[in-house]
Order: structure tokens, then C-alpha cells, then sequence
């Protein structure tokens, strides 16, 4: 398997114009042609900038839209491109996507799962949330699993799209720069927490983690960049200047996941079908416990042995 060139496209979009997004997307790509990149990553609502609120209905695209079409060609002989979005559904329902874009198709889409609506956060105010969570094969010889930010901070994102086959995990960002402390790594917060998240889901899943956050200014917001490639023992590849735009190169050797798959098989070893059978039992007490009303403090339906006191 030859080496896989990876082209991080770590941009500063401007806030609801579309149109100068796209004609960037199509400029980058054509760049991270030339230096023989194989798959290029663009960050969180790189097409749209993030804090849009209002905006979004503004800016969302339908996916037959023909400009995410002509963005798709641009992809054609022997490129992939992940690209993000607000993809408005038949109904009318907006989402946070992020698309693989391969041979001048739209390969897979994925719907941002999980929307933080805490903090600085109110995604949920303006977006519906995705149902599912999905890796697909892809031109590069192995599959691709998409997260939206939030995505990767509940653990079963990673696992379940390694689980189902994805061997690069792409996390795509608009992470704002919070918890400024002199004590953390490179003295922002935010940055330690992604970094220890993304080395310890490569190691888990023995999967190569792509990360890609945006930079710049959206009203209130700094983004911080930082991008970074880990490979599937864990070990940091490559990490993006804070702040600073640009497109970042990195060759990865995909053949990396085998040997670290057979060295370690931690997803051989794992037990889909006793951690899916947890889920039924906790699922179940929690509507047990909100249907029962006269419960007791701290009472366990189905759990009835008693405990000395």
C-alpha cells in the first residue's frame, strides 16, 4: 500500500458567505492536487463559518445541491475530500454534515450526532441532531469513519465507527479556545483535553485519528487550529501551528493499522453483543425509574435484594 498523503485544510471561513467559502474549497483542493495529496480534510462548517444562528437556513444546501456537486468534481481522477456543511433534509430539518467526497462523488454523509447546547454552546437551538453513526469504504483501501466535533467527546463515536470498519478516524472541528490556564500544554485547556482525547481513541480503536479544527473569528469566538494526525499506536504524527490558517501536508503509511491490529487486537477482543446487551438493561431501568413515580430514591426496577443497614 503506497503512502497516503493527507492535506489538513486548516482555514478561517467567513461567516455566512457561502459563495467565498466554496471558491476557496475549490482553490485548496486544486493546491492540495498539486503537492499529490490523497485525501484533503476541511474543518466544522468550513463551507459556512460556525456561529451563523439565524443564518443557517440562509446557507444550507440540499445534497442534490448543484454546487456541493461541482464541489464533488472536484475531487475526480483520484482524490477524496471531506468537506462540512449545513445540509437542510426534505422536511426542512437542518443538520451540521460532514461529506466524504471521492472521484467526483458524494460518497457518505454524516449528521453531527451529538449537539452541545451548554456553555458557549446552542446548537441545538438552530440544528436537528443525526441518528446515525456510520464508517464506509472508501477509495483510499480502507474505511473512513466522519465525527463532528462534539461526536468525539462521548467515547462510543469512536468505537462504534472503528467496530464498523473504519480504519482512519476523521473528526472535523470548530472548537473555540476556552480554559486558558498557565498549567495546561501550550496554555490552553481546550487543546490538552482534544489532544489527550484523540491519542487515546487512536490507541483504543488502532485506528489512525485525523483532526482537523478551524482558525479565526466568528463574532465572539477564537478558534484555535491545532489540527493534528495520530497514528494507531498512539504516537502524535503531526500537529498545526495554533492559529495560524494554512493547509498542512502529512504522509501517513496506512499499513500501520495491520500491524498494530495484530499486535494489539483490541477490537478482536471486544464484546459488541455484552456491551449491547448493558445498553438494553440500563435503557430499561431508566424508563423504569421515569415511569415510576412512586419509587424510591436511589430503587432499581428488577433489583430487589435487600441490603443490611
Amino acid at each position: 500500500m503506497q503512502p497516503l498523503r493527507l492535506a489538513l485544510a486548516q482555514i478561517a471561513p467567513r461567516l455566512g458567505d457561502l459563495e467565498a467559502n466554496l471558491a476557496r474549497h475549490h482553490d485548496l483542493l486544486a493546491e492540495a492536487r498539486e503537492a499529490g495529496a490523497g485525501l484533503v480534510v476541511f474543518p466544522e462548517l468550513g463551507l459556512t463559518g460556525y456561529q451563523l444562528q439565524d443564518l443557517a437556513g440562509e446557507v444550507s444546501m440540499r445534497l442534490d445541491d448543484p454546487r456541493l456537486a461541482r464541489l464533488a468534481a472536484a475531487t475526480a481522477p483520484g482524490m477524496s475530500a471531506v468537506v462540512s456543511f449545513v445540509e437542510e433534509s426534505a422536511d426542512h430539518r437542518l443538520f451540521i454534515a460532514a461529506a466524504l467526497m471521492e472521484d467526483g462523488d458524494l460518497r457518505h454523509v454524516h449528521r453531527k450526532v451529538f449537539l452541545p447546547t451548554y456553555g458557549l454552546f446552542d446548537e441545538r437551538r438552530f440544528f436537528a441532531p443525526g441518528d446515525a453513526i456510520r464508517a464506509t469504504p472508501s477509495r483510499l483501501g480502507v474505511g473512513v469513519g466522519l465525527a463532528v466535533c462534539e461526536d468525539f467527546w462521548h467515547v462510543s463515536t469512536p468505537q462504534l465507527l472503528a467496530l464498523d470498519g473504519a480504519q482512519i478516524l476523521i473528526n472535523v472541528s470548530s472548537s473555540p479556545g476556552r480554559d486558558l490556564a498557565l498549567s495546561s500544554e501550550a496554555g490552553l485547556g481546550t487543546a490538552t483535553s482534544w489532544r489527550s482525547l484523540m491519542r487515546t481513541y487512536a490507541q483504543l480503536t488502532t485506528s489512525f485519528v485525523v483532526f482537523v479544527n478551524r482558525v479565526g473569528v466568528d463574532e465572539s469566538l477564537s478558534f484555535w487550529g491545532g489540527s493534528e494526525v495520530i497514528g494507531p499506536a498512539g504516537a502524535t504524527l503531526f500537529s498545526a501551528p495554533m492559529f495560524d490558517e494554512g493547509m498542512y501536508f502529512v504522509d501517513v503509511d496506512l499499513a500501520d493499522v495491520r500491524r498494530e491490529r495484530i499486535t494489539l487486537p483490541l477490537l478482536r477482543d471486544e464484546r459488541p453483543e455484552l456491551v449491547a446487551r448493558e445498553w438494553r438493561r440500563l435503557i430499561a431501568e431508566r424508563a423504569g425509574l421515569a415511569a415510576d413515580s412512586t419509587a424510591e430514591p436511589g430503587a432499581v426496577p428488577g433489583f430487589d435484594v435487600a441490603v443490611e443497614q
